[in-house]
């Protein structure tokens, strides 16, 4: 007979095993990730972490930052870990060498109430639902044949502000060119999106520059979540109500579209009319693509992307003019000879001025839209140049920081100098990584050619149109350069000016 088993420890005895061994384990794997060489940072609070340190223009204090620690550098954006990048080699390697590991987007709060839970296009996470929405918006909105298709649109808006312009250069009155232009961009969304005028009954004005608030606010829900359900900022309730009141919104427009479509209705196709021909559609895979709420929160994508954008390149470009008469003089020489004094600037004209582009895009140079363009996710664990990026890091890239690199761009960084781009085969779409004005890679904007289009377009008209001179004797060299940070950033001030028309037609 065979003796019995040794008895089983235990478990009162095998207890302390299990937690000595767990202690080994825990304290070896953690040891084994401070082991990984993690980007140089500054050290970092409990529970903030980084957070006290962006200021209230977080593209000047980042760039100060990597200025110290490096173009690749880590920070703790309260329990998020984070990587800032500032140069143009260090970006090329996130945008393009490694481009598919940071092409998503990071969870916000604001996206997963605004955006119907990251349903659109800017803010969804990187897989098949996003492709499907880019195709859609690439071919269905944004493709060069519906860009042309609204230019009629823009020269009739055009036409109209370069009317109220005389009359106010007629009687000598000073005319607020940051209100002009702004309510410019906004008729031509108006009507390009939703097909009609401004509509009394919504204040989507207001809406938008509440979505910008709450989008490009540093939410501490985002970065601490054990305090998100204090809702300390009260940036929840924004949230909720700002959403509650666009759906509304969208709803009443949408239902209007239905009952009476573009192109059948003697009204213009718009955004709104092709989105709904798309709706409950498959694509090549047979994957479906729309529904309503896709719709609503592509047109908030298109409208927040379109809003704001096109305006703040404008106003930051007229008072460089102004500063900057040389340039200023050189732009309306071409804008003659090119075009002459007896007809307004076409869309037909534009690929033809050469100065103009390189006035835009240095003024995109030193003035991006989006400073830090929109921040992207880690996918997965990475080395990049020896350091060691977490899975579901934050990625930050410093548009801002890089367009005034001095290591690119010389040592008069600062200085608005259009000649820079002169011979140079630099251009918009991301491909040279000392200038992202429109981001770059798979998270590239895919409107590039409706923006600078629009851009160019309106900079030449009031160029061409007008002389402007500051009011009150007011020397150019007092004009307030500085800038408000948010999802755009525009500038802090109004800009007043006093138009003289100088063509010979009426």
């Amino acid at each position: 007979m065979l003796p019995p088993p040794p008895p089983f420890p235990s478990l009162l005895l095998l207890s302390p095993l299990f937690l000595l061994s767990a202690v080994f384990l825990s304290f070896y794997l953690k040891r084994t990730r401070h082991c990984q060489k993690k980007p140089p940072g500054p050290p970092s609070w409990p529970v903030l972490g980084n957070l006290h340190l962006l200021g209230t223009l977080p593209h000047r204090s980042l760039q100060s930052l990597a200025k110290h620690y490096g173009p690749i550098m880590s920070l703790r954006l309260g329990q998020v870990p984070a990587v800032i990048v500032s140069s143009p080699e260090a970006a090329e390697l996130f945008l393009k060498t490694h481009d598919v590991v940071f092409a998503s987007r990071p969870i916000i709060q604001a996206s997963e109430f605004l955006s119907y839970g990251s349903k659109g296009m800017a803010f969804c996470e990187y897989g098949p639902y996003w492709r499907s929405m880019r195709k859609l918006c690439t071919l269905q909105l944004l493709s060069a044949s519906k860009v042309e298709m609204f230019g009629p649109l823009r020269r009739e808006e055009l036409g109209q502000l370069v009317k109220s312009l005389e009359k106010s250069a007629a009687a000598r009155e000073v005319v607020d060119v940051t209100e002009k232009v702004g309510r410019l961009g906004e008729d031509i969304m108006y009507k390009m999106i939703f097909g009609r005028n401004r509509d009394d009954r919504f204040d989507l004005k207001g809406l938008v520059n509440e979505v910008f608030d709450l989008v490009g606010a540093f939410n501490i829900a985002d970065f601490v979540p054990f305090l998100a359900p204090f809702d300390i900022q009260g940036i929840r309730r924004r949230l909720q109500k700002t959403s509650k009141e666009l759906d509304e919104i969208f709803e009443t427009i949408m239902r209007e579209h239905g009952e009476s479509p573009g192109g059948q209705s003697g009204r213009r196709k718009d955004f709104v009319d092709i989105l709904l021909s798309c709706m409950d559609t498959y694509d090549d895979q047979h994957n479906f693509v729309i529904d309503r709420t896709n719709i609503k929160a592509i047109l908030l994508d298109l409208i927040s992307a379109s809003f704001d954008t096109s305006s703040t390149v404008i106003l930051w470009a007229i008072p460089e003019l102004l500063r900057n008469p040389r340039v200023m003089e050189k732009l309306q020489h071409e804008l003659e000879s090119q075009v002459g004094k007896t007809r307004m600037v076409g869309e037909a004209d534009l690929p033809r001025l050469s100065y103009l582009d390189m006035v835009i895009k240095e003024t995109m140079r030193l003035y991006p839209v989006a400073p830090l363009l929109v921040p992207r996710a880690c996918r997965e664990d990475i080395t990049i140049n020896g350091y060691h990026i977490r899975k579901n890091s934050r990625i930050i890239v410093n548009a801002w920081a890089i367009g005034r690199d001095p290591k690119t761009w010389s040592d008069n960084v600062e200085s608005f100098c259009p000649e820079r781009f002169l011979n140079s085969n630099i251009d918009y779409g991301g491909h040279d990584f000392e200038f992202l004005p429109f981001g770059s890679g798979r998270r590239g904007c895919p409107g590039v050619q409706l923006g600078l289009i629009t851009v160019k377009l309106i900079l030449a008209q009031l160029v061409h149109c007008f002389n402007w001179e500051l009011p009150d004797d007011k020397s150019p060299d007092q004009l307030d350069m500085s800038e408000t940070f948010g999802l755009s950033m525009p500038r802090a001030d109004h800009l007043l000016a006093l138009p003289s028309y100088r063509l010979l037609i009426n």
